[in-house]
């Protein structure tokens, strides 16, 4: 019961930092689970959440609903991810106004290392797998550089952002908030619909985000089964390529409407819209600090490998 009780708060942890993931721009939940080993769980659990499930449910055979979706291991993951989100916002909003070079620099350092750690699971790089990562890394990377659309209210295209936010929050390396920018439906979801409680605007989107979810981790289990070392190259390739976006030195671009003005967050703030990136012009106090911090982000990374090194009942799917 004691290694039970160790290994959920391990799990609790775990979503806690995928949570934190999700609301640090540029950054994809799917990439803290990949590099804390429970992302093939985390996809298998979703992917069981299916008729059967809950019919077990609806009869009354909890146990049985239990067993068969992984309830507990989802349980302490996704408790991990709430608690997380209604915490670390407010402190990463904090750190992120007042040191943004710093933390840019520990996550670029995480993330970094992130990609040695996790592309020692691939068991053999064949040319084959070298180019999955190569192609995931030059998407990823592409990604950063396209120019938003226009805002869209039809009801299809709010099912489309749905599934495709919540589809680039599970898969490594893209962000679901940086997706919706891309797709031109940001404001309209994150700060219009949410703020006025507009109904017609959630309603589909929420509707996308369930059938993303589902569907999605149907896809990933199937390829990471048939396909599990260019599954997962391709994985390390879009984590590989968000390291674009966590370039440290960069300065902000704000998104504008139609009339050259600046666009307001519900909290007030200006909305990014994408980074022009630099490098530092001279060798100051800041940049050896930063170096520091990304060195730092490769030791929690490191950390966490020697310590994910002790059989879990959760290691594997």
């Amino acid at each position: 019961m004691g290694t039970n009780l160790i290994h959920h708060i391990g799990l609790f942890f775990k979503g806690f930092g995928v949570g934190a993931a999700n609301v640090i721009p540029g950054v994809s939940g799917g990439t803290v689970a990949l590099i804390t080993g429970i992302f093939e769980k985390l996809i298998y659990s979703i992917k069981s959440i299916d008729l059967k499930a809950f019919r077990f449910l609806f009869s009354g055979q909890f146990r049985e609903f239990a067993d068969k979706i992984n309830f507990f291991f989802l349980l302490a993951v996704f408790s991990g991810v709430v608690v997380s989100i209604f915490t670390v916002a407010k402190i990463l909003e904090f750190l992120f106004l007042n040191y943004p070079v710093y933390i840019w620099a520990y996550f670029f350092g995480l993330i970094l290392a992130s990609v040695w750690f996790v592309g020692k699971t691939i068991r053999k790089w064949t040319i084959t797998v070298i180019l999955f990562f190569m192609a995931g890394t030059i998407i990823a990377g592409g990604i950063t550089y396209m120019n938003p659309a226009t805002q869209n209210e039809n009801f299809l295209y709010l099912v489309l952002c749905g599934i495709v936010a919540v589809s680039s929050m599970i898969l490594p390396g893209l962000s679901g908030s940086f997706v919706l920018i891309l797709m031109g439906n940001y404001e309209l979801v994150a700060i219009e619909a949410i703020n006025h409680l507009r109904l017609d605007i959630l309603f589909p989107l929420f509707l996308g985000i369930v059938v993303g979810l589902i569907a999605f981790s149907h896809v990933l289990s199937w390829l990471i089964r048939k396909f599990r070392e260019q599954s997962l190259a391709t994985l390390v390739g879009f984590v590989m390529g968000s390291l674009v976006i966590l370039w440290p030195w960069k300065r902000e671009i704000y998104r504008t409407d139609e009339s050259g003005n600046q666009i307001l967050t519900k909290s007030g703030d200006l909305l990014v819209q994408s980074y022009e990136r630099f490098l530092p012009e001279s060798f100051s106090t800041e940049v050896f600090i930063a170096i520091l911090f990304i060195l730092g982000g490769i030791i929690t990374i490191w950390l966490m490998e020697v310590i994910s090194r002790r059989k879990s009942p959760y290691s594997k799917s």
